[in-house]
């Protein structure tokens, strides 16, 4: 990210300059884990502060694929049910969640039998405009089951999302947190809630709420700006929130291995009778150095939030472009 970016986005979290409030009442709330505890935490907070909230998640895990998207390939029934039993097998490839619960409304929860940017993209291009006739104020993806720091944001679904909606200009906010988020899943297939949940989701919205309290030109973030916040695996309403970058310290060893079982991480995965080559992913082994603890893997590490200022698309820098342009003239017409 270009320095300015950087300074306006911190400007935004710590400026204490008087501004008016925006309200982003239109929300749609994506992830890329389909119907999991944190979503539904995260809708029931957003909801009973008032806003006007859409969910529309990805029928089944899609962790890992990143931006991937399915071009004009028919999104046919469902041949199996999604996670949590949000959809049975038969329903349309794309719709309303059919799962019923005595104390949860399910009524503007929606399900898509694809990749994450596609089941935001139905939020967006088709539920967004039938409930609101325009794009939402923001979009939320998450929170993740799950941080997603450093480099592996490249092939994150929650990251994904909140980029995609960005590059559209809309505000957008991606938030993960520790795997310790998720519900228990029972024999039929449904999922419990997480007391975890609802803190991240307290918290979620305390950050919501600074940045309509300090918003200026009717937009929570700056312009091609986006948000990646990440809680650390054990957290309160009082743990510290920090400004952090993407960075180049790795929590994750992301590799691929001959033998899955004979990987002691597959094998705490009860892969240890896979004798079949796959990815694994560890945790990485190697401290920081001092120039990398702002960097959000060693911020989460040390039990904080950490909040981190993407930039929106692949353009590099002036210097960055110089640079590269001057060793290529050689070649460029100009």
């Amino acid at each position: 990210m270009n320095n300015t970016k950087m300074i306006l986005a911190g400007a935004l979290l710590a400026s204490c300059s008087a501004v008016s409030n925006v309200q982003a009442d239109n929300i749609v709330l994506t992830n890329d884990d389909g119907l999991t505890s944190n979503i539904k935490a995260l809708y029931t907070a957003l909801k009973a502060a008032g806003h006007d909230v859409i969910v529309s998640a990805p029928c089944s895990g899609q962790s890992g694929m990143g931006a991937a998207v399915k071009y004009l390939r028919p999104i046919t029934p469902l041949t199996q049910p999604c996670l949590n039993n949000a959809a049975a097998p038969g329903a349309p490839g794309a719709g309303p969640v059919t799962k019923t619960e005595a104390d949860f409304d399910y009524s503007d929860f929606y399900y898509v039998e694809g990749t994450p940017v596609m089941a935001l993209a139905y939020g967006l291009d088709v539920l967004a405009q039938e409930r609101w006739g325009s794009a939402p104020d923001l979009v939320l993806s998450g929170p993740n089951e799950g941080q997603n720091v450093g480099k592996i944001v490249n092939g994150s679904g929650t990251v994904s999302n909140a980029q995609f909606a960005a590059g559209r200009g809309i505000p957008a906010i991606a938030l993960s947190a520790g795997s310790n988020t998720a519900g228990a899943e029972d024999e039929a297939g449904n999922h419990s809630d997480n007391p975890l949940s609802v803190t991240v989701a307290e918290l979620s919205l305390h950050l919501i709420e600074q940045l309509q309290a300090k918003a200026d030109r009717k937009s929570l973030l700056p312009e091609g700006v986006a948000l990646n916040v990440n809680f650390p695996d054990t957290f309160s309403a009082e743990t510290r929130w920090e400004f952090s970058r993407h960075g180049s310290y790795d929590r994750y060893d992301v590799k691929f291995v001959a033998d899955l079982s004979q990987d002691p991480v597959a094998q705490s995965y009860g892969l240890g009778g896979v004798p079949y080559p796959g990815i694994t992913i560890g945790f990485n082994a190697e401290e920081p150095t001092r120039k990398q603890l702002k960097d959000e893997s060693v911020v989460i590490s040390d039990g904080n939030i950490a909040v981190t200022p993407m930039q929106v698309g692949f353009d590099a820098s002036f210097i960055e472009r110089a640079v590269t342009h001057q060793r290529l003239r050689g070649l460029l017409s100009r």
